[in-house]
């Protein structure tokens, strides 16, 4: 934290210190759910359990349509 950050607080009412310490906490929160949804979706786009989707065999054809 800066000093002007720790100034400005000290001249804030104790409530409103509560206030910003809550939204803090918010953001750090959010932060750390962005770096975990983000290594779920690492996790999941380099996983090998649909593979076999991709050599599946066309059951249907453009022919089929009526």
């Amino acid at each position: 934290m800066t000093k002007e950050t720790l100034k400005t607080l000290s001249k804030l009412p104790d409530m409103k210190v509560k206030e910003v310490s809550d939204f803090a906490f918010f953001l750090l929160k959010k932060c750390d759910e962005e770096i975990l949804q983000s290594g779920i979706e690492n996790l999941v786009s380099k996983s090998q359990t649909f593979s076999f989707l991709k050599d599946e065999e066309d059951l249907y054809t453009v022919e089929d349509i009526k």
